[in-house]
Parts: C-alpha cells; sequence; structure tokens
C-alpha cells in the first residue's frame, strides 16, 4: 500500500534519496513512479505510433468507372486486377451504370486492365495501395480497336463492259451529236449481245437522231432525191420515214443482230497514236476489217453483210419507180463508203471536239 513518507531537511536530502533508492532496489517501483508511468504523453504531430498503426490496419478498396469515348456504357467489358507480387488476378464487370470495384485488398502495388469486344485495351501504370485505403481510379474511356482489312472486289468482264458503255453514251461532237459508238479506250471489255443491242437502240432514239434525219429528208425534197415519193408534205413525209428506216436497219443489222451472230465488235478503236499514215491506213481498213469478241482482228462481216442488207431492205420500200437492183448496190457501196469516211474523221477530228471523254481514254498506249 502507498504512503507519504515526510519531507527531509535540506541537510538530509542525499541521504534521504540514497535510502529511497536502496529501498526501491529491495521492494520494487515507488507508488510515484508506477503513476508515472501509468501517464502516457500525447504524440508529436504526424507521428503514428504502434497504437496508430494498429487502428489504421485493414483492407483496402478500388474502384472506378468505364465508358466509351462518347461517355456511354462499353458491352461486355471486363476490368481485370492483377498484382505485381503475383497473386491471383481478379475480374470484375462493371454495372450498369460502368461502375466498377474491387474490395478487400491487401496493400501493395496493382494495375488494372480493362477490355471490351472492339474495343482498344486499357492498361493503367502501377497503384500502390496502403492499408484501409479507398483508391479511386480516374474515369477509363475506350475508343474503337483500330482494324485493318482489306476488300478485294470481283468486278466481271460484263460488269466493266457495261460500264465503259455508259461512259461512252456520254460522248458527243460539239457536246450535241452523239459519238457513241467511238471506244477511246483501246483495251476496252467486248461486249454482250446484250449490250450491243443496247447500245444499238441508244443510239437510235437519241433525239438528236430524229433531227438530223428531219434534215437530210429535207434535203432530198429541195434535191428531189427518189422523185417517185412526190412532192408537198406527203412526200416529205414519205422521206423523212424512209431515211429513219435505213437508220435504223443500218444500226440494228449492222451494229446489233450480225455483231452477235459473228462474235464482232461494231465500235471504232481510236488508234490516236503512230505516223499519220499508218493511223490513216488503219482508219480505212476498219471499215473493211474489225476486232472480235476475242480480241484479234477479223473481216467485218458485220458492216459488210450489213450495209448490202440494209440496202436491199430500203430497196423495198423504195417507190416502184425508184426500185431497182442497181439502187441496192449503189446504196450498198454509198454505206460501206460512209463508213469509210466516218472512220477517218473519227481517227483524226472527233476525239478534240468530244466531250465526256474518260481521261484514262486515249487510245492505244
Amino acid at each position: 500500500m502507498c504512503f507519504s513518507a515526510p519531507v527531509p531537511s535540506r541537510r538530509l536530502v542525499p541521504v534521504y534519496a540514497i535510502a529511497l533508492f536502496a529501498a526501491s532496489m529491495v521492494s520494487g517501483p515507488m507508488c510515484g513512479a508506477q503513476q508515472l508511468t501509468a501517464l502516457r504523453l500525447p504524440d508529436s504531430p504526424g507521428y503514428v505510433g504502434l497504437h496508430g498503426a494498429d487502428q489504421q490496419a485493414g483492407p483496402a478498396t478500388l474502384s472506378g468507372t468505364v465508358h466509351d469515348v462518347n461517355q456511354g456504357l462499353v458491352p461486355q467489358a471486363k476490368v481485370t486486377l492483377v498484382r505485381n507480387d503475383g497473386r491471383a488476378e481478379r475480374v470484375v464487370e462493371p454495372d450498369a451504370t460502368g461502375h466498377f470495384s474491387f474490395a478487400n485488398l491487401t496493400p501493395g502495388i496493382v494495375k488494372v486492365t480493362v477490355t471490351a469486344p472492339g474495343m482498344e485495351t486499357f492498361l493503367s501504370p502501377d497503384v500502390t495501395l496502403v492499408a484501409g485505403q479507398e483508391f479511386q481510379l480516374p474515369e477509363v474511356l475506350l475508343s474503337l480497336a483500330a482494324t485493318s482489312s482489306s476488300v478485294q472486289v470481283v468486278v466481271t468482264e460484263e460488269q466493266l463492259a457495261t460500264e465503259q458503255v455508259k461512259a461512252q453514251e456520254k460522248q458527243r461532237v460539239l457536246g450535241v451529236f452523239p459519238n457513241f459508238y467511238t471506244s477511246f479506250l483501246w483495251e476496252a471489255a467486248p461486249l454482250r449481245p446484250k449490250q450491243k443491242f443496247s447500245l444499238a437502240i441508244r443510239s437510235r432514239v437519241d433525239p438528236v437522231m430524229f433531227a438530223t434525219i428531219a434534215v437530210a429528208a429535207g434535203i432530198e425534197q429541195k434535191t428531189n432525191t427518189f422523185p417517185g415519193y412526190g412532192g408537198g408534205a406527203q412526200g416529205y413525209g414519205k422521206r423523212y420515214g424512209a431515211a429513219l428506216a435505213d437508220a435504223v436497219s443500218e444500226r440494228m443489222i449492222g451494229g446489233a443482230i450480225l455483231p452477235s451472230l459473228f462474235h464482232q465488235d461494231p465500235r471504232y478503236f481510236y488508234k490516236g497514236s503512230g505516223t499519220t499514215g499508218s493511223r490513216l491506213r488503219y482508219a480505212i481498213s476498219e471499215a473493211f476489217l474489225c476486232r472480235g469478241d476475242n480480241g484479234k482482228q477479223q473481216v467485218n462481216y458485220s458492216y459488210i453483210l450489213g450495209d448490202f442488207l440494209t440496202a436491199g431492205l430500203s430497196n423495198a420500200y423504195r417507190a416502184d419507180v425508184d426500185r431497182s437492183a442497181s439502187l441496192t448496190l449503189s446504196n450498198a457501196f454509198i454505206i460501206l463508203a460512209g463508213h469509210v469516211a466516218n472512220d477517218v474523221v473519227r481517227e483524226f477530228l472527233l476525239k478534240r471536239m468530244t466531250t465526256s471523254i474518260p481521261t484514262y481514254a486515249n487510245g492505244k498506249p
């Protein structure tokens, strides 16, 4: 039990102190010493002793949110937490708002990976977690993954020919007169029968063609060509009908029917290269030779036979006084000569006067 010792005089202090020390060595600490030991002083600012550390100990938490770059939700996203100490990974999926969380984490260094189908992968820098910490990862924004793919487009020869014919049907001399049957593309795809008929019909329903025939019929009326048709409006109408029938039959027979039967191309292929003499010979020969659908030069049966068949058909609807075998032959040679003249004009004049020619179409390389 504790008792209070009397206060000694000044002269007895050293002796008293020695006695007190000796007594403590024999009987243990004095009550006053025990009171001092039980007293705890406050810690200095910023210091965490063992008692404070015990209070701070506990698991850490890491959380965050995942969205795309437009702040939308990312379907099938997966968030993986990887520890640098090699412990097992943990994987969670964001909730309906894009939020995710890892709880009960032991202190240490971790990384977070976010993946989703079709999106770029996100990898965080190292995150150091301490005991009891609630770490908020900055918002993760995923962008679309860059894809590398090659697309092989296969165009059939028929499709290519169709596109080339469409381009030809835009060609007009001085922007007015059709120049559909000139191919300025030397290596053009061969035409199918359907395309040959389509091109022939397109050229004969063009409004400019009807106007041209009207002028030609007027000239025949003025010069009294085919007098059996008579004069006046009736005579002009017969001449116009005959000229229209000539144009249609010549184009359909020589430009569609026979080329389909003989597998020949009815177009004129602009050369545009070589000497003037070689180009002139080529242009004249194209009335008698042509390119086959197989790409080889052939006798131009389509034009030659077509001219005679057209002349014979023309003789059938002339007036009785104008019909004759000589008329048929003369018309056939006139038509053939017209092809020769037309090809020469095509080779040397029409390219510079024709609009809508594709820039890559410049004749024979």
